[in-house]
């Protein structure tokens, strides 16, 4: 007891130091010229990125990385708001634009083609281009496009995948998979989404398994769609598998690898994972949960099983092995926008930690000389941080208006909350626990879940030919230009810079099938535009 709070009392002299340094004019002068230095000193590296790493925030918008920041600093005992995060110091940050073909505010699934493969396409798709028709099999048939992790592999680079979500779900399904509809995960129990399939498009697990035996290492949650219905699972017998076609994907991963002559691991428990060997491993499957992995925050709570850290530390043990072409890898952060859904913004933060803490392990892990690493996010949530908090306010605590602390309601209000969401009824929540782990954040406008956000998102950048970040730029532009430093897919040869040239649509010839480019939802957008287009002009007369 003395020494909690002899150690409590340390804090609070640290905290009153630090902010009576603050004070002193000289402090902010000393800070920005350090800052000034370090940009000064900064030098582009301008040579080929033999590795790349793409770490990708699901949901991270703006908020999200100044709240996580914020949440970050104060559990190591600051103010908060003056703490910096790990990507936050790499030198080259810009934004990118993140709305799909037909959507001013996009899904996961739009966005991580664009990151991947370089081209924007309509919500909900996967690996197709946006000429497909969401949800119908026979369009998506010559409008697949491929991904950074195929281009690598194709020039003779390990690929990886770590996600915190099932290895299905959209955002690693990207780099992978080309589908009209990002709910084929899996033939499952489902009569209209297998109607969908029509037996003619494989499920995005299938894809995975019988179409890509070349990537290195997958490492994620969704064992359950890899095994059939008459299976249990392993790690909780009370559970069967989802697939209702009788593949067992897992034991077909297995072979093909065997008949390959590879040296290769499947895994599903978190003690074996721990304990691997990966000196004798070249290409790995780790489905380590049967859905997602837990939240953080319930990961440090209750089980001792191995973090987003841990995942990425596996993957680059086994990747970096290829000495001489490196190797390509994406880190997905996937329950951030999961706790955001849920409107816990607890959830979303403690996964911001467990994403830092990835970060931070590829840093010490791979030269900067040689690993370009980019850190983005595929979109935003209506998440904000509001009120008039003093300095310090724990992140998840009650905000003010420097009136006592209540809204014109009389009622008191979080530093965070969303624009909508399930939580919608105002209550006066002085008394409530507002850190716990089960309290959502009030919303504005009802919602079932909380809806994403439209606009940018961050890009931070370090490493070879990092400097081609910057600017505002389109979500595409990212796949495209970590291309380009690695000289893979469309730069795998020697690359001229052509003139400035701005794209233009191509027009529609009546007898091909113009109209197949367009769904329901384009031309209802389409038409949306034209009458605003005319409002406007009628306005001015």
């Amino acid at each position: 007891m003395f020494l909690a709070a002899y150690s409590l009392l340390l804090l609070m002299m640290m905290m009153i130091g630090y902010i009576e340094a603050q004070n002193d004019a000289e402090y902010w002068r000393t800070l920005a010229r350090k800052q000034l230095d370090d940009n000064l000193n900064q030098k582009p590296i301008e040579k080929r990125a033999k590795n790349v790493i793409i770490f990708v925030g699901d949901g991270m918008g703006l908020t999200t990385v100044t709240a996580g920041r914020i949440f970050m600093g104060q559990l190591q005992g600051k103010l908060g708001e003056e703490h910096v995060l790990n990507f936050e110091k790499f030198p080259n940050v810009g934004l990118s634009k993140t709305y799909n073909t037909d959507k001013m505010v996009p899904d996961s699934a739009g966005t991580a083609t664009a990151i991947f493969c370089g081209v924007k396409t309509i919500s909900g798709a996967i690996g197709v281009d946006s000429r497909v028709e969401r949800g119908n099999c026979a369009s998506q048939q010559g409008r697949e496009v491929d991904s950074i992790l195929k281009w690598s592999l194709a020039a003779g680079k390990r690929a990886g995948i770590v996600t915190s979500t099932s290895v299905t779900h959209a955002t690693p399904a990207a780099l992978y998979a080309h589908v009209a509809e990002r709910g084929w995960e899996a033939t499952v129990n489902d009569p209209h989404l297998n109607a969908l399939l029509n037996g003619s498009c494989k499920d995005i697990a299938r894809q995975l398994v019988e179409d890509n035996p070349d990537i290195n290492v997958v490492l994620g949650g969704g064992r359950g769609m890899f095994f059939p219905v008459t299976a249990r699972d392993p790690q909780a017998s009370i559970r069967r598998g989802m697939r209702v076609d009788n593949k067992d994907l897992i034991a077909e991963w297995q072979k093909q690898q065997q008949q390959r002559g590879r040296k290769y691991k499947y895994v599903w428990d978190w003690n074996e994972l721990r304990t691997l060997d990966t000196t004798n491993i070249d290409y790995l499957l780790g489905l380590m949960a049967y859905s997602h992995l837990d939240f953080e925050i319930d990961r440090r709570r209750f089980t001792d099983f191995a973090s987003l850290a841990d995942l990425t530390k596996t993957a680059i043990q086994i990747l970096q092995k290829e000495k001489q072409n490196g190797f390509f890898l994406m880190v997905e952060g996937g329950r951030i926008d999961q706790g955001h859904h849920n409107t816990k913004a607890i959830e979303a933060l403690w996964d911001m930690v467990a994403f830092e803490d990835a970060i931070q392990t590829a840093l010490g892990m791979t030269n900067l000389d040689e690993t370009l690493i980019i850190v983005t996010a595929d979109h935003s949530h209506v998440f904000t941080i509001g009120g008039y908090p003093k300095r310090g306010t724990p992140i998840l605590g009650l905000s003010d208006f420097g009136n006592g602390g209540l809204a014109a309601d009389k009622m008191t209000f979080t530093i965070l909350s969303y624009a909508n969401g399930p939580n919608n009824q105002r209550r006066n929540i002085t008394k409530e626990d507002t850190a716990n782990r089960h309290f959502m954040q009030q919303a504005m406008v009802p919602n079932a879940g909380e809806s994403h956000g439209g606009e940018d998102v961050g890009i931070f950048a370090q490493g070879p030919m990092a400097h081609l970040f910057r600017g505002v730029v389109e979500q595409n532009y990212i796949a495209f230009a970590a291309a380009y430093a690695s000289r893979v897919g469309p730069y795998a040869s020697n690359y001229t810079v052509s003139p400035t040239t701005t794209p233009t649509a191509s027009p529609c010839n009546p007898a091909s099938d113009c109209d197949s480019a367009f769904n329901g939802e384009s031309h209802s957008t389409t038409h949306s535009m034209l009458l605003f287009i005319i409002a406007i002009g009628m306005s001015l007369f």
